[in-house]
Formats: C-alpha cells, structure tokens, sequence
C-alpha cells in the first residue's frame, strides 16, 4: 500500500478512537487542520472544529457514555478515506429530546474525509439517525 494511504488511515484510525470513542479533546488541534470543515452539519451547527466537538461531546457522549466505534470498512484513495462503521452505546442521557431508556443501540454511519498534510480538512457524512431513533422508542 502506498504510504500516503497508509498514514491517511492511521490519521482516520486515531481520529475514530481517541476523538469519537474516547472524548479526548486534545488530540483535535493535531489531526483537525484549522480550516476544517465539516460538509454536512445540521443547520444552525458549526461546520468546524466547534460543531464536531459538540455533536461528539455534548451529544453523543452525554446520551452514550460507554460510546464504541467499530469500523467495518475503511477504503482510501488519493487524499479521501471512506469508512462504514458502527457506534455501539447504551442510552444512558438525553437524546434528542429522549430521556434515558437504559437500551443498548447501533448507529450506522458511513464518513468520507479529505485529509490534507495528516489532518482532516473536510468531511461528508452520512448517519442513519432514524434506525437510531426506532430503536430507542421501540418497546
């Protein structure tokens, strides 16, 4: 594999596990370029660095504490990287207006991000929100 590649995913790799796993802010300043952009945020979020640290932290970390990412595919090309993954979590906060039901849930999401010098630069995401949401009102 070339080597560019190869460095680009271990960049997506940390960026999976110590950011969107483990909460730890700190490595933001070194894998997120200070341009950054993220493609697909919400109206009325962020598109940068702020909107990723509070989607991550204020939202999902709140509502699944124990939040794991399993990435079932990672493909990289040029300066892209594709992954399909896999959030595992137990509803333990707030979410979306839901309170705590104590279910464990999957969250599928497929991410492509443009890396530029080992950090991201720019981000397209797709989550499927509503699977999640059926699983937490189901009975």
């Amino acid at each position: 594999m070339d080597k560019q590649l190869a460095d680009n995913k271990a960049v997506v790799l940390r960026f999976n596990k110590a950011f969107l796993e483990e909460g730890n802010e700190s490595v933001l300043p070194e894998l997120l370029h200070p341009q950054f952009i993220n493609r697909t945020t919400p109206p009325g979020v962020d598109p940068g660095i702020e909107g990723i640290r509070f989607f991550i932290k204020d939202i999902m970390h709140k509502a699944f504490p124990d939040l794991k990412v399993e990435i079932l595919q990672m493909i990289a090309e040029g300066d892209l990287v594709n992954t399909y993954k896999v959030f595992h979590g137990t509803h333990s906060g707030d979410f979306m207006g839901i309170a705590p039901t104590g279910k464990k849930i999957k969250l599928y999401v497929m991410d492509i991000v443009r890396l530029q010098a080992g950090q991201y630069i720019e981000h397209w995401g797709i989550r499927d929100t509503h699977a999640l949401l059926q699983q937490l009102n189901s009975k």
